[in-house]
């Protein structure tokens, strides 16, 4: 099976290779460092760390309470971030506390051999289900432990897996551990085979976001800015989506002529191209890279800028997760950052890699489902002419998120035999 993967691997290798280093707009080269996606990673400063991949921007970020929780409880573990994208090394390279980065070796063996012979991690983790055959097996067959953390599957992935017998026998055989997000993904992943021992469930550690400084200069000098004007948000947009925010904001307008709408698109190599579509449909627009403030007139402000997620929420009255618009492809994105700091939230109709999250704030009353630029718009006008039930909608997000906390401390008590 690993033979069949690995010559389909080769042929597809050039195109994977080809999205990786395509230079874009706001995307950050890899220049000479793309040795490192073959296995010659430069050693590190200390032997034998804690090795973690987290694939790309949303996992580095979501996994950085843990690391803190590591760095305090082990000061001195040496800590190593793999990361597969540039973007993704961005965001690793600034959680400092002496956590090095390195890019994850192509999922070829000997890449991942040559990579485990420079760094000589004593475990691998892994973020949530990054699972790649060659990697998976030539780890385990080194005698280091690989456990997958903040881990999920839906009902569609497993009946995927099942279909692949060998695959799934990869799986269990090569898999130390696997600290779940809820009891339905542990009942998901012993349905494939895993052994009770070899599953927990820690609850998301997304859930256990750092306590947000809604006073930092950044936040406070951007509040004025608005002075007081109706916010939304469109975070973490992909290709499709835009134009059915915007076409929605042009809606809102109509009816709440103040309103300012915050567009994030997911991707930095976009972030040209999104400006220039909101400018054409006639929007005046605001970006966030450059000096120019927000004033009266601003009708759209563009977060074409990484790593301020955050702060754009903390602005913000509404927040849309995108990612739900285009069917199927992406499964949206993190709803429990804007909830964490107690904003109602609109969601696509597709946002299964938030699936029990969702249904929770969705049950709860804290977030509604739109499905077209006509709904979002209706629920942007309804929620902006009814401050005091949005307030209570934004409370009841955070009151979700407050119950949860506490997966860290559960992850690292699933982690502990693994480090030792």
């Amino acid at each position: 099976m690993r033979i069949v993967y690995t010559l389909l691997l080769i042929l597809a290798a050039p195109f994977l290779l080809f999205g990786l280093y395509k230079s874009k707009p706001g995307k950050p080269p890899i220049g000479k460092r793309w040795r490192e996606h073959f296995g010659f990673a430069p050693a590190i400063s200390s032997d034998s760390p804690l090795w973690l991949h987290t694939v790309s921007v949303g996992e580095t970020i979501a996994a950085k309470p843990l690391l803190l929780a590591l760095r305090k409880q082990h000061p001195d573990l040496p800590i190593l971030v793999t990361t597969t994208t540039t973007t993704g090394a961005a965001i690793a390279e600034k959680l400092g506390h002496d956590i090095e980065h390195r890019y994850m070796p192509i999922d070829f063996a000997f890449a991942v051999r040559g990579f485990i012979k420079r760094i000589n991690p004593r475990a691998l983790v892994i973020m949530e289900t990054e699972l790649w055959p060659n990697t998976l097996a030539t780890v385990s067959g080194a005698n280091i432990p690989v456990v997958v953390m903040n881990a999920r599957l839906s009902e569609r992935s497993k009946s995927r897996y099942q279909r692949v017998p060998p695959f799934l026998k990869l799986l269990t055989k090569n898999i130390d551990h696997i600290a779940c997000q809820f009891r339905e993904d542990a009942e998901r992943f012993a349905d494939l085979g895993f052994k009770p021992e070899q599953l927990s469930i820690t609850g998301s550690i997304k859930f256990d976001l750092p306590q947000f400084d809604n006073q930092m200069p950044d936040v406070v000098s951007l509040t004025e800015e608005i002075a007081g004007r109706p916010v939304w948000i469109a975070a973490s947009t992909h290709p499709g989506e835009d134009d059915i925010l915007l076409q929605a904001h042009k809606a809102l307008l109509d009816k709440v002529p103040s309103a300012l709408m915050i567009l994030v698109p997911r991707h930095p190599q976009r972030f040209d191209d999104v400006y220039t579509q909101a400018q054409h449909m006639g929007f005046d627009v605001v970006r966030r890279s450059s000096a120019e403030r927000v004033s009266p007139s601003t009708q759209l402000y563009l977060g074409d800028t990484m790593g301020e997620m955050m702060k754009m929420f903390a602005v913000s009255d509404i927040a849309f997760m995108a990612g739900s618009l285009i069917g199927e492809k992406v499964g949206g994105h993190n709803l429990l950052e804007p909830a964490s700091l107690a904003k109602p939230l609109l969601t696509g109709p597709s946002y299964y890699n938030f699936q029990v999250i969702g249904d929770q704030l969705i049950e709860d009353g804290a977030c509604q489902i739109c499905s077209t630029s006509d709904e979002i718009a209706t629920a942007l006008t309804a929620a902006f002419n009814a401050p005091q039930e949005r307030e209570q909608q934004g409370l009841q997000a955070l009151s979700i998120v407050e119950s949860n906390r506490g997966a860290v401390g559960k992850t690292l008590k699933a982690l502990a035999p693994f480090i030792g």
